[in-house]
């Protein structure tokens, strides 16, 4: 009896002492896991090139709940350029976190907008003039936007996030390809990466970074500048599909790879947000803005070639309509007043009735579209319903 007791209170003791092992090794692993992701995010931190802004002018009418808006601009910087360099693409990026969808849309850089200091010029002074800050108030005041939150990349940068996908596809013409190989030699030297000029002959390549920098560089065909921001907004299409099909880890060698070569006012947890936005989310359709676009030979008292907005308060109507389609917007007196500035200073004005009856037999055809859909949608269950 007594060593039955014994053994008893023996094993009590063992078990005793293996669950105390077992707490003290649980402990153990969340504390390793704790320093892991505390070393994880310091490293993460320590290559991110993060600088705050906080723009005075945003369109605080705006109800955007569904929407996260960002302003993105390529640089065309050379090394040890700093300041004073003008953003070659601008772009903003909406993303629908209703629908899960992204859409872009390029502001061409020479559009005749007004800057900070309450003068007109191109888009792209902006960002030369007062950084990024003043390049998102430029596009909050002139496009009636409500963005806080930027970032900009180099060259070398969209390069190399090209090249961690694998190049991306894309069909080119011949005048294209003979352009691309030109760019190519420039953009090599830029970004330190190697190449291969493409042959003379149409089709499809697979470009990588250099080769699809170069391509969004090219702005001497037919469409101009207008051509090249659509050729920006193409690869940008393509990275994110790629990226989309590459999955978390792909995506975080990509961070560890170009961080360092971007700048931001995103902190980490806020980026890898944005990195899940990239894997679940579509892109969506694209376009350029202005929508209506004149390109004079020749604005009184201004020099250089300019993209003026045929009425930008018509304009900014249809950027509204395509970015944010589920909201109702109506223009602010702040564009209504830069839009009637723009038409007296280049003497570019447009018929309001024209625009009138144009916006209205657009939104006749898409009422007819949504009604022909849904006839035959109605059609369709009619048919299930009875066999046919």
């Amino acid at each position: 009896m007594a060593s039955s007791l014994e053994r008893r209170k023996r094993q009590e003791r063992i078990r005793r002492k293996r669950k105390k092992r077992m707490i003290f090794m649980i402990v153990e692993i969340i504390i390793l896991c704790t320093l892991s992701l505390v070393a994880f995010g310091m490293n993460k931190m320590g290559k991110l090139n993060r600088l705050d802004i906080d723009p005075t002018v945003t369109n605080k009418d705006l109800n955007l709940e569904d929407y996260t808006n960002i302003a993105l601009f390529g640089l065309d910087a050379r090394e040890g350029e700093e300041s004073g360099v003008r953003s070659d693409s601008i772009i903003v990026a909406s993303i629908d976190n209703k629908n899960k969808t992204i859409r872009l849309a390029s502001v061409y850089r020479d559009t005749f907008l007004m800057q900070k200091d309450g003068t007109y010029f191109k888009a792209n002074n902006a960002y030369a003039a007062g950084g990024p800050e003043e390049a998102v108030e430029m596009l909050n005041k002139n496009l009636d936007l409500n963005i806080t939150e930027y970032a900009s990349v180099n060259f070398k940068a969209l390069a190399d996030v090209v090249n961690l996908v694998g190049g991306i596809k894309i069909d080119l013409t011949l005048e294209e390809i003979g352009h691309l190989n030109n760019y190519s030699v420039e953009t090599s030297k830029v970004t330190g990466l190697s190449y291969d000029p493409l042959p003379p002959e149409a089709g499809t390549y697979n470009l990588d970074g250099v080769q699809a920098v170069s391509y969004a560089r090219i702005r001497y065909t037919a469409g101009g500048d207008f051509k090249r921001a659509e050729r920006q907004r193409i690869v940008l299409s393509k990275i994110a599909e790629k990226v989309k099909k590459a999955g978390i880890f792909k995506l975080n060698k990509i961070i560890d790879k170009v961080l360092p070569e971007v700048t931001t006012s995103f902190n980490m947890s806020e980026i890898l947000k944005m990195a899940d936005y990239m894997i679940s989310y579509d892109m969506g359709d694209n376009q350029g803005f202005p929508k209506e676009v004149a390109t004079p030979d020749s604005i009184p008292g201004y020099k250089g070639s300019f993209a003026v907005p045929v009425n930008l308060e018509y304009n900014v109507k249809e950027l509204h309509k395509f970015l944010f389609p589920d909201e109702a917007y109506t223009p602010s007196e702040t564009v209504v007043s830069i839009s009637n500035e723009i038409a007296y200073l280049t003497d570019i004005y447009v018929d309001e009735e024209e625009f009138t009856e144009d916006t209205q037999q657009e939104d006749t055809q898409q009422e007819d579209t949504q009604q022909e859909n849904a006839q035959e949608s109605t059609e369709d269950n009619e048919d299930l319903e009875t066999g046919e």
